[in-house]
């Protein structure tokens, strides 16, 4: 059986946002069942999980003697495992791959770097200043996916992949402002992945976990 690290609890702006939300979809889609490790407040900084995941976040996947760490690293071992993830088509699989890299590489730092002033620091001089800026950069790197994408209903055509999943997943981090919402395209992007009921499932799974924290 999987096991998925996840918190017990977060505070509300981070609910449906956690990380352990990429994994949870990504075996839902795969049909994988699994488990949950929660972790209380503290423990992601206990020496046995530090062992597992050196910077102390979440999730860790375990199975059979296997621990990984990193979202990316864990939606792709998943894909192996599942076509709708990772297509056997050798060039749709490596657009799959690339997309999710973009998602991580090329598009998550622009949109953290507005989060973390957001709600870590809205009240700091530097950062009422430094936000114009961020945004702006964001947006510019917004503009190109949602060139790229174009008219289709997913990154690479009419087929969705672990690329739409991680893609959906960072473009969501920035649901407590318009900058996503404002691209017309990439808002109905989003709500056409976020549809998709191993999704749904998914994010009931984690919220249900805070739920009963709660």
């Amino acid at each position: 059986m999987i096991t998925i690290s996840a918190f017990k609890w977060v505070p509300d702006f981070a609910q449906g946002l956690v990380r352990d939300l990429r994994v949870r979809w990504a075996l839902e889609e795969a049909g994988l069942p699994y488990k949950t490790r929660l972790l209380e407040q503290g423990d992601q900084d206990k020496p046995d999980y530090r062992a597992l995941q050196p910077f102390g976040q979440v999730p860790i996947l375990e199975e059979d003697g296997l621990v990984l760490f990193e979202s990316g690293a864990i939606v792709l071992h998943i894909g192996e495992r599942s076509e709708t993830l990772l297509p056997k088509d050798v060039g749709a699989r490596a657009r799959a791959m690339q997309w999710l890299i973009a998602a991580l590489n090329s598009i998550e730092p622009s949109i953290m770097n507005v989060a973390l002033i957001d709600i870590f620091y809205p009240n700091e001089e530097w950062a009422k200043l430094r936000r114009p800026a961020a945004v702006e950069f964001a947006q510019k790197r917004l503009s190109a996916l949602s060139k790229s994408l174009g008219d289709k209903p997913y990154l690479d055509g009419d087929r969705f992949s672990a690329g739409d999943l991680m893609m959906v997943t960072v473009l969501r981090i920035l649901r407590h402002t318009d900058i996503v919402s404002s691209e017309k395209r990439l808002a109905a992007y989003v709500e056409h992945c976020t549809a998709r009921s191993a999704f749904k499932r998914a994010l009931d799974a984690q919220l249900g976990d805070f739920r009963i924290a709660a």
